[in-house]
């Protein structure tokens, strides 16, 4: 007994041991795969720079230069820098479990620790790593995004609107309240702590989007929280269940609403013309986002059971997860060509995925089965793209930035409203103090929903590098009190029945 109580002592030290020699990898690997890259680069260029204009013809400098760096593989360099963030992102997500905090705490946290490793010793850190972690559009970014559609396609498939229709009038109100309050109170907070704005970018559009950041919640954090304690059966987490649901779906549209102000431009240019419009814009986005999604409801409850019934007779093995990814991608696709964030089809997808959808997978006459194992799948495939997106967004904190008081203040600010906002919520409900403290608090973590909309914040040129820095320490901090204060407020709650496990 003495020996097994030694050993759980020395786990949280042997975890961290393991998160150090990991990093020293990152470390004193960088070099070589630094310049090679640099060296694959200057070569690609200089070949570039051989070819005739007119002719097309590449001179024989660049075959030489082809010559002497040994055919090398550009997937190469991709592959080891995969391996170096999923080792980090499984190391540091176990290390967070083992203290008691979501594993995505950790994952956020090693890309912190490796943007301040980066930045103390630049010339010992995987230099390429950060460079394609901090660029647009590079291969990283490419995974990341991929990781987020997943993530959502996930949500999507955990939710539906018959459920949404059963949890009734409280959670609604607690979805709506805990949507407009922290909207109001971080658009306020950033008219007063935001001053330097990012060239061309009005003023009121940055409070709008950082108002929109900190509107959703993370239902996967509370879900967690809640599963650990089996309090599935208390009123107060069918409430805020069914609230963060609601809320993400809320969520979605405002971002949809948000993005398309912050990209619309005034008629006539930045020089003067007519003043944008903001409500008929975000009635028209807010139309589009609500037509959208009604569509892929009534697409996925009519057409496409009878798709899938027509793809079960085709040849090969996991058709549900091939033909379900492709589903999810599709709507992705649909969702940006009419102007709205891929999150949002990807949601909607998932949203459409029921159990009468994939009857003709099931081996058997429960359907249940068959919508657990495509989520078993799904899981297993977004295990390899969604901690890239955390690590990502914890390599793009500027830690130099926090130098800066302003940006202190702001971090601040916007943790100060996101709590107090989602707080606002559990006072709209029914009961006593540890009732409405629990669904309040439950609402509080943004998680990765944050991290969406701050990434999307990013692209759109709304959020500034210290803005978003700003934001993931909200984000961080937001994410690190829920579970330890939640497991107070519902321990103090009249004790229920035990959830039935899972046959």
């Amino acid at each position: 007994m003495v020996s097994l109580e030694t050993n759980r002592r020395r786990r949280p030290r042997t975890l961290l041991w393991g998160i150090l020699i990991a990093i020293g990898v990152v470390l004193f690997s960088g070099g070589a795969g630094a310049e090679d890259t640099a060296h694959s680069s200057e070569t690609t260029t200089h070949a570039a720079e051989t070819v005739d204009n007119h002719s097309g013809v590449v001179h024989a400098e660049s075959e030489h230069d082809h010559s002497e760096s040994g055919h090398a593989d550009p997937v190469a360099g991709v592959l080891f820098e995969i391996v170096l963030i999923l080792l980090l992102a499984r190391i540091a997500g176990h290390f967070a479990e083992v203290v008691g905090q979501p594993a995505v705490l950790g994952e956020l946290l090693v890309g912190v620790l490796i943007g301040a490793v980066a930045l103390m010793f630049p010339d010992l850190v995987q230099g390429q790593l950060i460079a394609d972690a901090r660029t647009e559009d590079s291969h990283i970014d490419i995974i990341a995004r991929i990781g987020v559609i997943l993530l959502l396609f996930e949500v999507g498939l955990e939710s539906s609107f018959i459920e949404l229709m059963k949890v009734g009038w409280p959670s609604l109100i607690v979805a709506v309240t805990g949507v407009a309050a922290p909207f109001a109170l971080g658009f306020f907070a950033t008219e007063f702590l935001v001053h330097n704005f990012p060239p061309g970018m009005a003023p009121y559009k940055v409070a709008l989007f950082l108002g929109a950041t900190l509107a959703a919640t993370s239902v996967g954090i509370t879900a967690r929280v809640i599963k650990d304690l089996n309090k599935l059966n208390a009123r107060e987490s069918k409430i805020i269940l069914g609230a963060a649901v609601i809320d993400d779906v809320l969520g979605l549209i405002i971002l949809a609403v948000v993005s398309g102000i912050v990209s619309a431009k005034a008629a006539g240019g930045a020089g003067g013309g007519e003043e944008l419009n903001v409500m008929a814009l975000a009635g028209v986005v807010t139309l589009k986002a609500g037509i959208f999604l009604i569509a892929a409801v009534v697409f996925g409850q009519k057409a496409l059971p009878l798709i899938f019934k027509a793809i079960k007779r085709l040849r090969g093995a996991k058709l549900d997860l091939v033909f379900s990814l492709a589903f999810c991608f599709l709507m992705a696709f649909l969702a940006n060509a009419v102007g709205l964030a891929t999150i949002v089809g990807a949601f909607a997808a998932g949203l459409v995925i029921e159990s009468e959808t994939l009857k003709p997978f099931s081996m058997s006459e429960h359907f249940d089965e068959a919508l657990h194992e495509l989520r078993e799948k799904i899981n297993s495939f977004a295990a390899i793209f969604v901690p890239v997106f955390f690590v990502q967004m914890g390599i793009q904190v500027r830690l130099e930035k926090f130098v800066q008081p302003e940006i202190l203040m702001l971090a601040l600010g916007l943790t100060v409203a996101a709590i107090i906002g989602k707080l606002l919520c559990g006072v709209t409900m029914k009961g006593g103090f540890w009732s409405r403290a629990s669904v309040g608090i439950g609402m509080v973590p943004r998680g990765e929903v944050g991290l969406i909309f701050a990434n999307i914040g990013l692209a759109l040129g709304v959020v500034t590098p210290g803005t978003f820095s700003a934001i993931v320490i909200m984000v961080v901090l937001t994410t690190f009190l829920t579970p330890p204060l939640l497991k107070i407020c519902l321990s103090k709650l009249p004790p229920t029945e035990p959830s039935p496990r899972p046959v």
